[in-house]
């Protein structure tokens, strides 16, 4: 079994996203799936139907069973990956935890900060939901917080901002 306590900080209790955003991961992961298999199974048919080159049998057996394998195990550690992202507010920072297999920690400086934008497309708003994304001044940065609560999104964006300036009117 994995553990994450080898990178995670020495005291630090994670508030985890809500659950809803599984179902939102669910939903797109699926989708995006059936383009996949869409994309795929044109040639096949087409192959099947004698309109295109044929493919050999083991080359269409392995491409639709390693394609389904796939589907099977990503859509099936979806939950698992949506309970692994967590942040924590610290004095001088923000922490945010993703990733099950390649785990990362994200310490983001107050002082840091550009600004703090809320996104929400359509399936997120239908939840409740949006992704907070901190902008700094390197480009290398990857802190988004995907899946929090619309009325925590917002006291993050405020928070963080007021926190942000306030660290900048002390350099």
């Amino acid at each position: 079994m994995l553990h994450s306590e080898a990178i995670d900080p020495a005291g630090v209790e994670w508030t985890r996203v809500d659950e809803k955003y599984i179902s939102v991961k669910l939903i797109t992961g699926i989708l995006g799936w059936l383009v996949t298999f869409a994309v795929i199974g044109v040639p096949l048919v087409l192959s099947w139907t004698g309109v295109w080159m044929e493919f050999p049998l083991w080359l269409q057996i392995l491409v639709i069973t390693g394609a389904l394998v796939w589907a099977v195990a990503d859509i099936v550690l979806i939950p698992r990956r949506v309970r692994a992202i967590g942040y924590h507010e610290r004095s001088d920072d923000l922490l945010i935890r993703k990733g099950l297999l390649w785990q990362q920690v994200v310490a983001v400086p107050y002082g840091r900060l550009q600004y703090v934008d809320i996104e929400a497309g359509p399936l997120m708003r239908k939840f409740g939901l949006c992704t907070v994304q901190l902008k700094t001044a390197s480009a290398a940065t990857d802190a988004s917080i995907p899946g929090a609560v619309r009325s925590e999104g917002a006291r993050l964006r405020d928070e963080l901002s007021a926190r942000g300036q306030a660290r900048l009117a002390g350099l």
